[in-house]
């Protein structure tokens, strides 16, 4: 059907031309068929949410909120946000110079952050005045860039019936349809295979890593993330896979201390995460979309995230009293200076996230939260004082 506001012998003339339309409504001498208008119209003969409507303006958002489905075209992304706010997303036909930025959101580049602890054993090792295992490094997070933006297609791919029901996710590109769901298809593979094929060049150690993050991520993607408990138990192990493959690459020895410490303290976080999706369930008396979890869930899940953040902080501290990290301190006693400072962030973390003020994602939270980075600093300054200062 062919709903305009445009004059009734107009939108005849358009239908007559292309032959796709089984009716018209458009308006006449006594109607303007726009807005409300439309929306009682169309309700009135498909009834409440019982057809989908395509349209470009504002004047459209009346009946968007009386449709199953909303689809906009023009590429207006305030438009979208509003259109898609009280109904379900459809497809949004952009203009083509849209589609670029589409494509660059779908491979999500400010997850990469999360990537930067593949340089954790660089530094821990101090081989940063080392050319080689710099690049080494570099290297290894480029390909792991090029591996997990592999897996956001594919999870986006994979979720998008799930994200077009979600109050946030619906606006990601295959979600909104401003990305084709095929030339996604095609790409996932691709940059898997050239994360792969770049860490071979690095070290056979460091392309078999990727492999092992690929299929486990892959895992999360399509299954895990599903399973309660489990989910956060594999978020935890992908981030401490990220220092796993950085050794890997600079050929260090990791500490036992410190993968124990990237465990707990990312399953700490990866409980965060979950925790903020449950009390946006809770504040709207609906269900956790595409997860395991129920509202009544928040407390355990609570209790589970401040014990591990503890838990990590006090295996931190046998990081820093082991013997092989004195020994590549010069004064390895201020290192205990960056235990407050870690436990006053995660007790922080978990403060805001019991107020509702966090993001569901506390990694993305940390960066650009003035508190977080002026803490990271400060641990920074602390490891480099207790490697150069004699006291």
């Amino acid at each position: 059907m062919l709903a305009s506001a445009c004059a009734e012998g107009a939108a005849q003339a358009v239908a007559d031309h292309l032959g796709i339309f089984d009716l018209v409504l458009a308006s006449d001498a006594t109607t303007n068929l726009s807005s409300e208008a439309k929306a009682d119209a169309l309700v009135a003969r498909f009834g409440e949410q019982g057809f989908e409507y395509v349209g470009n303006h504002r004047h459209d958002l009346a009946v968007w909120r009386r449709a199953a489905v909303a689809h906009v075209v023009g590429g207006d992304r305030a438009l979208l946000a509003k259109a898609t706010s009280t109904t379900r997303a459809g497809h949004s036909f952009d203009r083509p110079h849209d589609r670029a930025r589409a494509w660059v959101r779908a491979l999500r580049p400010h997850q990469w952050t999360k990537n930067s602890l593949i340089f954790v054993p660089l530094l821990s090792a101090h081989r940063i005045s080392e050319l080689d295992s710099v690049v080494a490094a570099v290297l290894a997070f480029v390909s792991f860039n090029l591996a997990a933006s592999s897996v956001y297609l594919l999870n986006d791919i994979a979720d998008v019936e799930n994200d077009r029901d979600h109050p946030t996710k619906r606006t990601r590109p295959f979600a909104a349809g401003t990305a084709s769901l095929l030339a996604g298809w095609v790409a996932w593979p691709l940059l898997a295979l050239a994360a792969l094929g770049l860490g071979l060049a690095v070290s056979p150690l460091l392309s078999a890593v990727l492999v092992v993050y690929l299929v486990v991520t892959t895992a999360y993607s399509l299954a895990l993330k599903r399973k309660p408990l489990i989910d956060v138990l594999t978020l935890a192990v992908l981030y401490t896979i990220r220092i796993v493959a950085g050794a890997a690459a600079v050929q260090v020895t990791l500490s036992t201390w410190l993968l124990s410490f990237s465990c707990f303290f990312f399953l700490s976080l990866a409980l965060v995460k979950r925790v903020s999706e449950l009390y946006r369930t809770r504040l709207t008396n609906s269900t956790a979309v595409g997860r395991g979890y129920r509202a009544d869930d928040l407390e355990l899940l609570s209790s589970y995230g401040v014990t591990t953040s503890v838990a990590s902080v006090l295996v931190f501290t046998l990081f820093i009293s082991d013997e092989a990290t004195a020994k590549l301190y010069d004064t390895p006693g201020l290192l205990w200076f960056s235990v407050p400072l870690i436990l006053a962030w995660l007790m922080r973390i978990w403060l805001l996230a019991h107020r509702g003020e966090m993001n569901e994602d506390p990694i993305l939270y940390a960066i650009r939260d003035r508190v977080s980075i002026c803490a990271g600093i400060a641990v920074v300054l602390i490891f480099l004082a207790a490697t150069t200062l004699t006291v």
